[in-house]
């Protein structure tokens, strides 16, 4: 199970929650799962989120490989500049 940090601004997507639990191997099995259980978010998620991976903020990073004991933050969308 990966230990996901959830932004403040998408809380309201996960019942207030602040962290989460998923099974996932890589991003994209982390988004799809939590689409899947918090089906709030997965709007947000079709849009565009970014995740940080312990500091490092990726965004179409799709199978990023998540170790079991990584910091995961999802948050939305960051742009660059």
């Amino acid at each position: 199970m990966v230990a996901v940090i959830i932004w403040g601004s998408l809380r309201r997507f996960t019942d207030g929650q602040a962290q989460v639990e998923v099974e996932a191997r890589n991003f994209k099995e982390l988004l799809d799962q939590l689409s899947c259980d918090y089906p709030g978010l997965k709007p947000q998620i079709e849009r565009g989120v970014s995740l940080a991976l312990d500091g490092l903020i990726y965004r179409e990073a799709w199978f990023t490989q998540i170790g079991p004991k990584s910091e995961v933050v999802l948050m939305p969308y960051m742009a660059g500049g």
